[in-house]
């Protein structure tokens, strides 16, 4: 097992984010906030030492990363919330930040673009 120098964030949608979801589209009235929170994505983040850093990195990162989770439950960008900053962001999302990433396999890290 090898560390690796990366940090995770934890994401998964918080109410403001089901509730747009159900306005926008008629067909997940079904759908709850557990439902959306099954499988939180995880997203791999810079190395940082304070909770502050942690926050910069997110920062910098919030709108492309709310613009995935939009476009995971539903691809109409016109009626995306126009505001995706930070604040934004953690209004939208529920998120955990761990410094600490092992990787347990023994096969190559492969990226791949999306």
């Amino acid at each position: 097992m090898d560390t690796i120098n990366r940090s995770a964030l934890v994401v998964k949608p918080a109410q403001l984010f089901l509730d747009w979801l159900h306005r926008v589209d008629p067909t997940s009235a079904h759908l709850t906030l557990d439902d959306l929170r099954l499988e939180p994505t995880i997203y791999l983040l810079p190395e940082w030492e304070t909770n502050e850093e942690a926050l910069e990195h997110l920062a910098e990162l919030s709108d492309e990363i709310f613009e995935e989770q939009l476009n995971g439950w539903y691809r109409v960008p016109s009626v995306w919330p126009e505001k995706r900053d930070l604040n934004a962001f953690l209004q939208w999302f529920e998120c955990s930040f761990h410094s600490m990433v092992i990787d347990v396999c023994d096969e190559r890290l492969r990226h791949t673009d999306m």
